[in-house]
C-alpha cells in the first residue's frame, strides 16, 4: 500500500522525523524505500557501524544496543522508530515497544507477510544472520500467518561481511546497486553465495526471504544461486507499507507541503567512508552526518 503526496493534504500533519535504526549501513535499504514512498517525510537514521555486525553477538548485547539507539532517537524527537535490522528486531522489538512512548516497527513481521503472500508451495527459505535464524523469529512470524508453511532457515552472516568489506573498499560505489544488479556479481561473491545457500536446496522452496537488510545488495548473486524459479522477497517495501498505515491511523503524516530533511548519525569515526558507502545504498548524497560516541550511547540506560 502506498499513498501519493496528493492524498496527504487533507490529513493533520506531524513533521517530526521518522527514526530508522540499524547495526550499520544495511538499514539504508529500508530508509531508501521509505524516502521513495514518502518523499515529504524527514528521516533520522542511526547506524551503529562501530559495533556491527550484530548477527554474531549475544541477544543481551543486541537488546542493549537497540535500546540505546532508540533512546537517542527519542531524545531527538522522532515520531516513530523503524528497527531496520532483522537481528535487532528478533532480539529487541518487544522490549523496545514496551520501553518507548512512540510506536516501534520491526522488519520481520512485514517480511513474513511478504513471504506468505508470495509462496505457492508453502515452503519458504530464510537467509539471515546466525542470531536471527537461531532465534526462530521468522518461523514464528510466518507460521502465525499460515501455520501450514514450512520454514527453512539458512545462516548467512558472512553476507554482511561481504557487503561491508565491499563498501569499505570503495569498489564501484559510483554505480547504483538498485539499478545495476551486477554490482556484486563477481566470481568470488557468486561462488560464496552458491556455497552458503546450498542448505536450501532440495526442499521444494519457491520463496526466500532476505532476512537481513544488507542482503538486498546481493540479490543478483542470490537469485542466480537459487535459480529463476525461486522468488526473493525483502522486507523494505512491506515495512514501508506498515509504516505508512501506522502514521496514517495516528494522523502523523507530514503533509503534502512538507520539505523532507534527512539526517544521519553513525558510531563509526570515519564519517567520510560512511558518507560514500551510505550514499551508494541510499541512492542520493548523505548531506547531514554526525558522529555518536559509544560512551554517549552507553550512558542512555534510563
Amino acid at each position: 500500500m502506498t499513498l501519493a503526496a496528493a492524498d496527504l493534504g487533507h490529513l493533520p500533519v506531524d513533521r517530526r522525523p521518522i527514526g530508522v535504526f540499524d547495526s550499520g549501513l544495511g538499514g539504508l535499504t529500508v530508509a531508501r524505500a521509505i524516502a521513495t514512498a514518502l518523499p515529504r517525510e524527514s528521516i533520522y537514521y542511526v547506524g551503529d557501524t562501530q559495533r556491527c555486525p550484530y548477527g554474531t553477538r549475544t541477544e543481551e548485547e543486541v537488546r542493549a544496543y537497540t535500546l540505546q539507539a532508540g533512546r537517542w532517537l527519542v531524545e531527538r524527537g522522532v515520531k516513530i522508530i523503524v528497527i531496520a535490522c532483522n537481528t535487532a528486531t528478533a532480539s529487541a522489538l518487544t522490549v523496545a515497544q514496551r520501553t518507548f512512548d512512540v510506536p516501534v516497527i520491526g522488519v520481520i513481521a512485514p517480511g513474513a507477510r511478504a513471504a506468505v503472500h508470495t509462496t505457492r508451495s508453502r515452503r519458504v527459505g530464510v537467509l539471515a544472520t546466525n542470531l536471527t535464524v537461531r532465534s526462530g523469529a521468522y518461523t514464528r512470524a510466518i507460521q502465525a500467518i499460515d501455520a501450514g508453511v514450512r520454514v527453512f532457515g539458512c545462516p548467512a552472516s558472512v553476507f554482511v561481511d561481504v557487503v561491508e568489506d565491499a563498501l569499505a573498499s570503495g569498489d564501484r560505489l559510483n554505480q547504483d546497486w538498485f539499478e545495476d544488479k551486477g554490482v556484486f556479481m563477481t566470481p568470488a561473491v557468486r561462488g560464496l553465495v552458491q556455497q552458503v545457500v546450498r542448505p536450501l536446496e532440495g526442499h521444494g522452496i519457491d520463496t526466500v526471504v532476505l532476512g537481513c537488510t544488507h542482503f538486498p545488495l546481493l540479490a543478483a548473486p542470490i537469485q542466480e544461486a537459487l535459480g529463476s524459479d525461486v522468488r526473493i522477497v525483502s522486507s523494505a517495501e512491506e515495512t514501508t507499507s506498515e509504516l505508512i498505515e501506522t502514521l496514517r491511523r495516528r494522523e502523523q503524516l507530514a503533509g503534502s507541503d512538507a520539505v523532507a530533511r534527512h539526517r544521519f548519525a553513525t558510531t563509526s569515526e570515519n564519517i567520510a567512508s560512511f558518507a560514500v558507502a551510505g550514499s551508494f545504498i541510499f541512492g542520493k548524497p548523505l548531506r547531514s552526518i554526525e558522529h555518536i560516541e559509544l560512551n554517549e550511547l552507553e550512558e542512555l540506560r534510563g
